[in-house]
């Protein structure tokens, strides 16, 4: 690769020693992915979830936050996906003192690193969100495909290590998404209906994941009608990354790079649809049981404007299975403050934040609440948690207070 007379000085070791270890990781990552040189990133987005990192995770963190030289910390914006819990309910979620320890000992290495503990994967919703253009290391799937796709912005899926040593560096390797070309579209979907509910965002962008189907591949997308909102096509692109790995998309007229479906397809690429019955099929696919033990709105963590919907569904109610509402440390403070909080938890919810449900432990929560029938409005959840042992099911936000209240879950 390609370096730059900085680059080569950080690489001697003239940075530090934390400097030195990280751009030899993206060296290694760059030859393997073919990249010619690195690109300055300008912020970076790290997951790094303890359930992932383990013991001997956390421990490379440490070792890093303890090499004592002055040039350890971080040298651009680099801020933090979801924790694996938040720790004012965790005795609600059965986490153990193990898994609590292991999360209080990555935040203080974070911290030492520099790191700024935002827990978030909706930054683009609270903290900033990038702009066309823009070279980020961003790690969630779900923020790096709105960020590509609706801010226009460029970056790869960041793995934890390659997302740190982006921000200890302040560079990335140049491939994949960083690059023109990659952008392009490859498939062209065209959809015969506009969803109207975030479930139905979700479902449709799960097809599309599917019929997408690998990291590479960048659907341009034909037949949405009007302009997505913000929380829609969070949802969207969430699912479509989760089931397809994709981690980026094209609305033909409504993002940034595609003004014109010219812009960004070749005009003889061949065309495959997405139909409403795609979309209610996937739903169906998920609804395996009347039953409910319990209801979650997680992954993406929720906005404002969720929350507000949320609480006046949860007026007059009084819930009978436990329902779990997932925000940002950004928006929990807003939500407190407007009331919603207090309307949600005055029905017996519990509105959590800083962290992912999938993200914290969620096998060992399931086995320590009893809870096995899970109901959500997240595509993005369903698709994750059949392989923590759970039987999730996808619904409306509505459908899903009602089961909260009720324990059963309709059939639409």
């Amino acid at each position: 690769m390609k370096l730059n007379d900085e680059e080569k000085d950080i690489l001697a070791g003239k940075a530090g020693f934390v400097p030195q270890q990280a751009l030899q990781h993206q060296i290694k990552v760059g030859e393997f992915f073919g990249a010619e040189d690195l690109v300055p990133v300008s912020q970076a987005h790290v997951m790094a979830d303890t359930e992932s990192l383990g013991e001997a995770g956390v421990r490379w963190l440490e070792g890093l936050a303890a090499t004592a030289d002055g040039q350890r910390r971080v040298r651009i914006p680099t801020i933090t996906d979801p924790r694996g819990t938040d720790f004012a309910k965790a005795d609600l979620l059965g986490q153990t003192s193990t898994m609590l320890d292991l999360e209080r000992r990555a935040i203080a290495a974070f911290v030492k690193l520099g790191v700024t503990m935002t827990d978030t994967c909706i930054n683009y919703q609270t903290i900033q969100a990038p702009t066309r253009n823009e070279h980020v290391a961003f790690g969630d799937t779900g923020v790096v495909i709105y960020s590509n796709s609706i801010c226009g912005a460029r970056s790869n899926f960041e793995g934890g290590p390659s997302a740190l040593a982006a921000g200890l560096t302040g560079r990335t390797p140049r491939y994949g998404f960083h690059l023109p070309e990659t952008r392009r579209a490859s498939l062209r979907v065209r959809v015969d209906f506009t969803p109207t509910t975030l479930n139905g965002w979700g479902a449709l962008g799960g097809v599309i994941g599917r019929l997408a189907g690998n990291y590479w591949s960048v659907p341009v997308i034909e037949g949405i009608e009007g302009s997505p909102r913000s929380d829609q096509l969070k949802h969207f692109g969430a699912a479509m990354a989760s089931f397809g790995s994709i981690a980026l998309f094209h609305l033909a007229g409504l993002t940034p790079e595609a003004t014109r479906l010219t812009d960004v397809a070749a005009a003889d690429l061949p065309v495959v649809r997405a139909t409403r019955a795609d979309v209610d099929n996937l739903q169906r696919s998920y609804h395996t049981d009347d039953q409910v033990d319990v209801v979650v709105f997680s992954a993406p963590q929720l906005s404002l404007f969720e929350l507000r919907d949320l609480a006046e569904l949860c007026d007059g109610r009084r819930f009978t299975v436990p329902m779990l509402a997932v925000t940002s440390p950004q928006v929990k403070p807003d939500a407190d403050r407007m009331g919603y909080t207090a309307r949600i938890e005055s029905a017996g919810g519990s509105v959590l934040s800083g962290m992912c449900f999938y993200q914290s432990y969620a096998r060992e929560i399931s086995e320590a609440n009893g809870w096995k029938r899970l109901a959500t409005n997240s595509a993005k959840l369903v698709n994750i948690l059949g392989g923590y042992g759970y039987r999730p099911m996808l619904a409306s936000m509505e459908s899903c207070v009602d089961a909260a209240s009720s324990g059963r879950l309709a059939r639409t």
